[in-house]
């Protein structure tokens, strides 16, 4: 069983292609199921699209369902088409995001932290000036809301769990046992991590999160699942197999997509 369960399309505004486009892509590349997970507006935010480099329009959610409704049904004899989204985690602002989610047929709901302290975890300018003491807080206060977010119930994935390190490597070397804390209540919770390849487009070289962070996770009994976190089709499916194999090294056993927010376990 072959699947990818994140990509993006035009809509967010930073993405190449049409919806159809990253289906035709999975099917190409013989994939069984593919899930579509644009990323989320910003429903909490008073205006319409306050950043259209980065998620799509309040308005323009209804006609992202439906379209992927759509190609779901065109598609049916070809590879199962999931309804998903990628949504930020703002910790105050929970209330208008499951609102929105609640009213449409999801099959999953990536839960992903983009921003800390009012900054975009990928904004390089973040970190000038910063000492270690300084980046430990941001690493700190990144986990703690990640560990928030497996708390809310919100999410049946969590997206690029130490992406901090995507365009900062050294955030990585930074030494906090705020992870350990994190992946055990993200194991209690139940939600899955995604094992995100597009941490390979960054500086950090690799994908997200890291071997030993996935062993981690094993420990504290950590669901996983697979994303390409594809921006262009080409990339769909990208390092799946090899993603597999070590993933069974580690000594994983299983992974899973979704179906109407119910997990579907995939021996490796």
């Amino acid at each position: 069983m072959k699947f990818d369960l994140h990509n993006h399309h035009d809509r967010c505004g930073h993405a190449e292609g049409t919806i159809e486009d990253y289906i035709q892509a999975a099917i190409r590349k013989n994939l069984d199921v593919i899930g579509i997970a644009d990323h989320s507006p910003f429903f909490a935010s008073a205006e319409e699209r306050p950043y259209p480099r980065i998620t799509m329009a309040k308005g323009e959610f209804q006609f992202y369902i439906e379209e992927i409704r759509q190609l779901k049904q065109k598609y049916i004899n070809d590879i199962e088409v999931l309804i998903g989204v990628e949504s930020d985690y703002f910790p105050d602002q929970e209330a208008p995001y499951r609102k929105q989610y609640d009213k449409y047929p999801m099959d999953y709901v990536i839960g992903s932290v983009h921003f800390v302290n009012e900054v975009n975890i990928f904004d390089t300018s973040r970190w000038e000036g910063m000492d270690d003491a300084d980046i430990r807080q941001v690493k700190e206060e990144y986990y703690r809301q990640i560990a928030l977010s497996a708390k809310s119930g919100m999410f049946d994935i969590l997206g690029h769990i130490d992406a901090l390190k995507g365009y900062f490597p050294y955030a990585a070397e930074i030494d906090t046992p705020e992870v350990e804390k994190t992946l055990r209540v993200i194991g209690e919770e139940g939600t899955a991590i995604e094992i995100n390849t597009s941490g390979k487009t960054k500086y950090c070289g690799g994908w997200y999160p890291s071997d030993e962070m996935l062993e981690r996770a094993l420990y504290y009994n950590v669901p996983v699942t697979f994303g390409s976190d594809a921006h262009v089709p080409e990339r769909i499916g990208e390092d799946l197999e090899e993603v597999r194999q070590r993933l069974k090294q580690i000594g994983y056993r299983s992974w899973r997509f979704f179906r109407k927010r119910r997990p579907v376990d995939v021996y490796l």
